[in-house]
């Protein structure tokens, strides 16, 4: 999602190795690597291996890759390029299983996990300059269409990896390509450069057959969803899927230069703060320790480290975000103390959590300090806000008002001015409501403002690309993540996404049930993060491009009940889902395959990893988290579907969590609802109001917290959702409907002219025509008193 969070560890590999941070190298390593592979597809490593070196064996005669020159190589990779237009089926899985092993770092010729990740970025770009990724495209197109395989797999009763091996073994060389080309560094070689800005156009670009190949990959998962081909490895294609998304498109950095760019040429005034910075800065809110607590941490001190604090046990107060329902006591007890304020992942830290500031040292309950200064966002005004506050106070003062003038003030007093100064310095508009204007003028005056310019961006070529199916696609995705949530149950109706993770064996040991439980878990939370961070650069990028292709998104999600699916998954131990360790570190590429295996028992299968938190987890939590806050902000009708849903409790649970970005987005949630809640939920929920004011963006007349604005009032969700839906019609005709402004087109009324058009005749017509007149028009007698008789 961040695509940069792996670029700086990569450039202190690449660019100096010895001075580079090891843990950092193989955390980037298993971002590259690990989460492709299942581990039950461990023994093809060996495999991919065995069927390179037994067809380079007799190419360079007992020397080994690594010791090739670059024309050499070259020339062995055009060998197995010829190869793989063989029609037999199995003499070109192998020459593919070659190609993947080289694409994995020639491993068995490297001594330490650094080497198999230079080599694996050597051989992916001469892969891509010798002109693979197109045959392997025109290989998965046959895949994909390969209707024996799909009915074969349809009436098999259980579906195993066996299933799968062809599309497995092509995507896995798709992905590791893309996201081997996707990361930047410092000391990329100039035609590396160039590559890949090549491949990032040809990926947006419909040059696979007229359409970008993100579609491709949307037609592998709606064909999977609708039980039509059981067979395809749904992870290795979301995963794909996601990658060229953030490839093509940009990450979240990426976003924030392209939106500084469109206000820049909308003339608009720049941003109050870069939003990534601001979220980098934040503080996670955790529980101050009563004095009990305080007693007991005093005597534990000498035997494990410091607990962190933070801005807000200064305030010397209880737990903001303590749950007033004691179920929640009762659920997470152990959770008063908890957070993910511990060992931060290297690869996270600059993009989720900034490293923290040592630990203050304890102090007595009765020390106060001075509240932090200042607060993190730069409050906001829509014009709107701005003439409703107009609107009421000239029907208090004068008695009538002046339709959408902010600018006059005559008659009203001299504190009114005031605050309309202070609300105009604050005054924020948005791209979006720039192009709902623009929009509204050329609805209304299509002639006059003449055709609209669309630029030919990546992002508008992949929404034109996806409208036609755009409802199958979300509907597909939103049953994977339904599939793949923790708080689903088996059902027998429901979508099997193990197809490329169960054995064709099933265990017969404990510890064989062990490791294969661990995969499907691991394999389940990599599906719900490459959905989440899907669906969240989907939204960002579409809302950027034009605020209806957002919308238009968005109204699918909502109908297809993504609110309460995401508030279902969020409704569970969410401690316990952030801190899993669904992982087994030995079986790790590419740890397995350059270390020598150790002997797998049950104690090291539960150890899990080193880490405190699956930062996975974390990622997708906030992801979710954000969709979610996307969905619903400005919403009223669906904002009532939170309240209707008892989200509250759900999202109060998820505060837990000790981590600002995640608390952050929570806090937004329970906001947005809280005129809904009531004044006794509010009375009893002062400290989640206190941290909404401290960590939310303010709304300088929004009146959240008191219930006070007629927004609250109940809303017709019918009505708001069909005005919506009738202006994302009206754009997508205006813009892409090829028989647009059919209203306005001249229409040639005279009969000489209608009859002397040419009109183009099929080649066997004039063959024909005397035998068609024949028969369709001499020997049908017509009755022409017929004609003039009323119908």
């Amino acid at each position: 999602m961040f695509s940069r969070h792996g670029t700086h560890c990569m450039t202190n590999v690449m660019s100096n190795r010895k001075h580079c941070d090891y843990t950092s190298l193989i955390l980037l390593l298993s971002i590259l690597f690990t989460e492709l592979y299942s581990y039950t597809e461990e023994p093809e490593f060996a495999l991919n291996r065995d069927y390179f070196e037994e067809d380079f064996r007799s190419h360079a005669r007992g020397r080994r890759w690594i010791e090739l020159t670059v024309e050499e190589q070259r020339a062995y990779v055009m060998k197995l390029l010829d190869a793989l237009e063989v029609t037999d089926r199995d003499k070109r899985l192998k020459v593919a299983r070659a190609i993947l092993y080289l694409a994995q770092g020639v491993f068995d010729e490297c001594d330490t996990e650094v080497d198999v990740l230079h080599w694996s970025r050597h051989n992916v770009f001469l892969l891509y300059d010798m002109g693979i990724f197109t045959a392997l495209l025109e290989l998965l197109s046959m895949e994909i269409d390969n209707n024996q395989a799909c009915s074969s797999a349809v009436r098999k009763p259980a579906i195993s990896l066996a299933d799968s091996t062809e599309l497995r073994v092509l995507l896995s060389i798709m992905y590791l390509m893309v996201e081997t080309i996707r990361v930047q560094t410092e000391d990329d070689r100039p035609e590396w450069r160039a590559a890949r800005e090549a491949f990032k156009n040809e990926l947006g670009s419909p040059l696979y057959n007229g359409e970008p190949f993100a579609l491709l990959l949307f037609t592998m998962v709606t064909k999977f969803c609708s039980m039509n081909a059981p067979h395809f490895p749904m992870k290795k294609v979301l995963l794909l899927l996601w990658k060229t998304i953030l490839f093509t498109l940009g990450g979240f950095e990426e976003l924030q230069e392209m939106k500084v760019r469109g206000r820049e040429r909308l003339n608009l005034p720049p941003l109050p703060e870069d939003s990534i910075k601001v979220v980098r800065a934040m503080r996670a809110a955790s529980p101050p320790a009563s004095a009990m607590e305080l007693i007991e941490q005093q005597q534990q001190v000498k035997r494990r480290p410091l607990v962190k604090q933070d801005s807000l046990d200064t305030y010397n107060e209880r737990d903001p975000f303590k749950n007033d329902d004691a179920r929640d006591e009762e659920e997470d007890p152990e959770d008063t103390d908890s957070g993910i304020e511990g060992e931060v992942d290297p690869l996270d830290r600059d993009v989720i959590i900034q490293p923290p500031p040592p630990p203050p040292p304890l102090r007595p309950p009765t020390e106060r300090v001075n509240f932090p200064k200042g607060l993190p966002w730069a409050p906001k005004v829509r014009e709107k806000d701005i003439e409703h506050f107009l609107e009421t106070s000239r029907n208090k003062f004068i008695g009538f008002t002046l339709g959408n003038d902010i600018d006059t003030l005559v008659g009203l007093p001299r504190p009114i001015h005031e605050s309309v100064k202070t609300l105009k310095q604050h005054k924020y508009v948005s791209i979006a409501e720039v192009q709902i204007k623009r929009e509204e003028e050329l609805q209304q005056c299509p002639l006059t403002l003449g055709e609209e310019e669309v630029e030919e961006t990546p992002t508008e070529m992949l929404y034109l690309g996806m409208l036609p199916n755009l409802s199958q696609y979300v509907i597909a995705l939103l049953k994977l993540l339904l599939a793949a949530a923790p708080t689903s149950k088996a059902k027998t109706d429901s979508i099997n996404i193990l197809a490329d993770v169960l054995p064709e064996e099933m265990p017969i040991t404990v510890l064989q049930s062990m490791k294969l439980g661990i995969d499907v878990n691991r394999h389940k939370e990599i599906i719900v993060k490459a959905i989440s961070a899907l669906l969240l650069l989907l939204l960002k990028h579409f809302k950027l491009n034009h605020i209806y292709q957002f919308e238009i998104v968005s109204q699918h999600l909502v109908f297809a009940n993504c609110i309460p699916l995401i508030l279902k998954f969020f409704n569970q131990n969410i401690m316990s889902y952030i801190s899993a360790k669904n992982s087994i570190c030995v079986l790790d590429f590419p740890h397995c395959v350059v270390h020598e295996m150790p002997e797998l028992t049950a104690e090291s299968l539960e150890a899990g990893d080193s880490n405190q938190f699956c930062w996975r987890n974390l990622f997708s939590c906030i992801n979710l988290l954000r969709i979610l806050n996307k969905l619903t902000k400005w919403k009223h009708s669906r904002t009532m579907m939170l309240v209707v849903f008892k989200s509250a409790p759900i999202l109060k649970r998820a505060l837990k969590v000790k981590q600002a970005m995640m608390q952050l987005y929570v806090l937004k949630l329970l906001k947005i609802q809280t005129k809904y809640l009531g004044r006794q939920w509010r009375k009893s929920n002062m400290k989640t109001m206190s941290a909404i004011y401290q960590k939310v963006r303010h709304r300088l007349n929004d009146d959240w917290a008191y219930g006070n604005d007629i927004d609250a009032r109940p809303w017709d969700f019918q009505a708001e959702e069909c005005a919506l839906r009738e202006s994302i019609e009206k754009f997508n005709s205006r813009r892409y409907d090829k028989n647009k402004n059919g209203d306005f087109t001249p229409v040639d009324n005279c009969l000489q002219s209608v009859l002397g058009q040419r009109v183009e005749l099929p080649e066997d017509f004039h063959y024909s025509y005397e035998m068609w007149l024949e028969r369709e028009v001499f020997s049908q007698p017509i009755q022409w008193e017929g004609l003039l008789q009323n119908p």
